[in-house]
């Protein structure tokens, strides 16, 4: 339910966006609104706030609606980029300013892990928040649209879950 959650308004943007016949402006609208339900969804099955969809569903409200208002793509061509770097300065910051590690803080009901694995971990997740926020700059820019919205779907996605199954030995060597 939770994979449905965080990918579904992603699939319906891009199912949408090709069957518009390659129109974000008719994409848009069910992205945010999906992504609204989604957000709600969690919060009804798991009676918790979710954060990372929230801020990820405000994101995309905010830039979807840039986006929609003054009619120029730029806005959400950006949103992954700004998203990646939001998590990537929490994760960062969170452990030199505050001294905590706002990794384990979300994570920490899915696995338990020693205070070195944790740090390791948090380090690896920042570092990949900023590699995605990089290559997405690399691919609106120089790539055309329709290239850009098939690589947040079919481009992103196996990126996160490659780099997800390879922290898989760092988390069996930490695990408590």
């Amino acid at each position: 339910m939770k994979f449905i959650a965080d990918f579904g308004p992603l699939l319906i943007f891009f199912t949408v966006y090709h069957k518009s016949g390659n129109d974000l402006s008719v994409a848009i609208p069910p992205l945010i609104i999906s992504t609204i339900i989604a957000v709600t969804a969690i919060y009804f099955i798991e009676n918790k706030i979710p954060y990372i969809p929230l801020v990820g569903g405000v994101v995309i409200s905010l830039f979807g609606g840039l986006t929609l208002y003054f009619d120029n793509p730029i806005f959400i061509y950006m949103k992954p980029t700004i998203i990646n770097i939001i998590f990537a300065i929490v994760l960062i910051f969170g452990r030199i300013l505050f001294k905590k590690n706002f990794l384990e803080f979300f994570l920490k009901t899915a696995f338990s892990l020693d205070e070195l694995g944790w740090n390791k971990l948090n380090d690896r997740w920042a570092y990949f928040f900023i590699f995605l926020a990089i290559i997405n700059e690399i691919v609106w820019r120089t790539q055309p649209e329709t290239t850009w919205v098939n690589f947040k779907v079919w481009g992103i996605l196996p990126l996160t879950f490659i780099f997800t199954a390879l922290q898989v030995p760092l988390i069996k060597k930490h695990k408590i």
